[in-house]
Formats: C-alpha cells, sequence, structure tokens
C-alpha cells in the first residue's frame, strides 16, 4: 500500500534533494519487526539539519526523514508489541541509518518502542517529542543529583526551542525558579507564560568569559553547548548540577576544571538517543503527570506533512519557537 514520506536523497554526483514523496510499504527497510501506520511525526533540531542537509546527520541513502513518531501497531513479531497498540519511536538512529517517521507507515524495531502513556494523546507526545523527552531526562537528572526548588534558581539556556520550552514548563510545574536565556526579546511573554521568572539576553553567556565566575544557578538546562555551557558552568553554585543535552552554538567546550574542583560542580550528560528502555519509560510516565498540558499546548503548533520541509528550514534559520507537531 502506497504512503507519502519526507524522502531525502543524493544521486551520483552527491548533490542532495528532499521531497514529498509516494512510497509503497515493499519499499520499507527489511530491518525491523514492528510495522506501525504514523498518526503524527514532528520535527526536532536534528530533523532540521537532515532535510536541510546542513550536517552529516544522515548516514545512509535514500532516508525517510523523522526521528520521532507515534502511531498504531499493524503487525508484529515482537513479544511486547501487538496489532492496534499504540506505539512512541523517539531516536536510536532513525531518521538517520534507519528510515522514520515523517512518513504514513514505518518498520521499526520493537526495541525501540514504548507503549504510549494511557494519560497523552498521540497529539501531545509529539507536541513533546524527543525535544521534550530530552527536557525531562535533563530534569531528572538534575532532581537525582539532588537539584532541590528551594536550593535557587535553575537556568534553562536555548529557551526558545523544544528543549528549553519544555523545560521551563516542567522545571516550572515542580516548583522551581526558572531563568531562561533567549535571543528572542519577543519571546519574553511567551517564555514567562510558560513559567519563567526572567528571561535574559543570551548574549550574556555566549561570549568568552572567565573560569570562575559570580555563583548564581543551582542547576542549569543547556541545550547550546560552548561558550554558554562553559559560562554556565562557571557560574553555578557549590555543588551544583549542569545537565548538557546539545550543541546549538557549537560541539565545543571552551572551559577548565575550576567549576568541578573547585566547586564541586557535576557535569552531566544527557542522552536521549541510546536511553535504555527503563529510563524511557520512566521519563514518559513523568511527562503523563507533570506537564501542563494547558502549557504544552501553548508551545505547539501543527502543520501537514505537505508543510515539513519548509518548516524545517525555518527552523534552520531560528524563525520558529516551542514545537512543531506534523499530521501524517
Amino acid at each position: 500500500m502506497a504512503f507519502q514520506a519526507v524522502y531525502l536523497q543524493k544521486n551520483e554526483l552527491g548533490e542532495f534533494s528532499a521531497s514529498l514523496t509516494t512510497l509503497d510499504e515493499s519499499q520499507l527497510p527489511e530491518a525491523g519487526d514492528v510495522v506501525i501506520e504514523v498518526a503524527y511525526s514532528t520535527l526536532n533540531y536534528k530533523d532540521g539539519l537532515a532535510i536541510c542537509n546542513k550536517s552529516p546527520v544522515v548516514r545512509t541513502w535514500p532516508m525517510v526523514a523523522g526521528i520521532d513518531g507515534v502511531g498504531r501497531v499493524l503487525q508484529s513479531t515482537h513479544p511486547r508489541f501487538k496489532e492496534g497498540d499504540e506505539v512512541i519511536l523517539n531516536g536510536f538512529g532513525v531518521g538517520e541509518t534507519h528510515w522514520g517517521c515523517l512518513a504514513g507507515k514505518a518498520k521499526l524495531k520493537g526495541d525501540w518502542l514504548v507503549h504510549k502513556p494511557a494519560g497523552l494523546s498521540a497529539f501531545q507526545t509529539m507536541a513533546i517529542g524527543t525535544a521534550g523527552y530530552t527536557a525531562m531526562l535533563c530534569v531528572m537528572g538534575l532532581e537525582k543529583s539532588g537539584v532541590r526548588p528551594d536550593q535557587g534558581e535553575v537556568l534553562v539556556t536555548g529557551a526558545t526551542g523544544g528543549v528549553g520550552s519544555v523545560a521551563i514548563s516542567l522545571l516550572s510545574q515542580l516548583g522551581y525558579t526558572v531563568v531562561a536565556t533567549s535571543g528572542k526579546p519577543e519571546q519574553a511573554e511567551f517564555l514567562k507564560s510558560l513559567g519563567a521568572a526572567e528571561v535574559l539576553d543570551r548574549n550574556t553567556l555566549s561570549a568568552p568569559g572567565k573560569p570562575l565566575q559570580k555563583e548564581r544557578w543551582a542547576g542549569v538546562v543547556d541545550s547550546v553547548g560552548s561558550h554558554t555551557l562553559a559560562n554556565a558552568c562557571a557560574q553555578t553554585k557549590y555543588g551544583g548540577t549542569v545537565t548538557a543535552c546539545g550543541l546549538a552554538q557549537g560541539m565545543d567546550f571552551p572551559s577548565s576544571v575550576a567549576p568541578f574542583i573547585l566547586r564541586g560542580v557535576t557535569l552531566k550528560g544527557i542522552d536521549s538517543v541510546m536511553a535504555p528502555l527503563a529510563i524511557r519509560e520512566e521519563a514518559w510516565a513523568r511527562l503523563a503527570k507533570d506537564l501542563d498540558p494547558a502549557k504544552l499546548e501553548r508551545l505547539s503548533r501543527e502543520i501537514p506533512l505537505s508543510g515539513a520541509i519548509e518548516a524545517a528550514a525555518q527552523i534552520m534559520a531560528g524563525q520558529h519557537t516551542g514545537r512543531v507537531v506534523v499530521k501524517i
């Protein structure tokens, strides 16, 4: 049966193209023991990189884009899933080395999937997506390191992006005082509506800074990297924790050991792509319980599959806020 997909190709000359293409179910990759009918996908920063060919995200050609998906199981030989189950996919190289979920159908490995929590609709799971799921992993990382609301402010960088906007919503809902950084001053009221107590210009953190600075943050959720992450570490209070999950400014980390050996700061890496099943299930259960549905709706917008390529270009141009949900 035919379905539409965001299809990425390179020809023999290495010329790239991204198009909305009709494919046949027989073309789905052999690897995989669960076939799903995709209801919604979403656009993350990594999807933008892949669809706009801005970074070597895609490792196998041709590729169907989409690192996230939610849908109904059509066929399964995996013991955890049966026909009719609603499942969520995040990561595991889907959309990079294995055909993804910006498509009407996807054939995936059951080990990559989690059951959709009853407390979330299919739309809501993709309004959360990998970005929101990563934000939850960051919040869990802060909690497990002992960062409590009464210890002081928590910094969220890249605040208008998917990770940042969901992190603000989660942290404020859990009682933390959140300070956001953004390069979009016109979005300050939007960020405050999500729960930010204060919004700073991202330039206060994005330039080279001293290895140790005035202590301010009890914890940090950083999706930016580079000088922003280095300055965040330099400003973190004694014994505080910084969770790092992104590289929007860069993959480099121009810092020193000073915050870690003189203030006991913890830099905690957050990986959403290959996280074990138990952690994934915990994160999704927490999202169903701790994320305010009204805030999730406020930071999300829906587009059709036909608009995904244009929306990916907008993401790469920094022209969007919050979460983009793609209806398949």
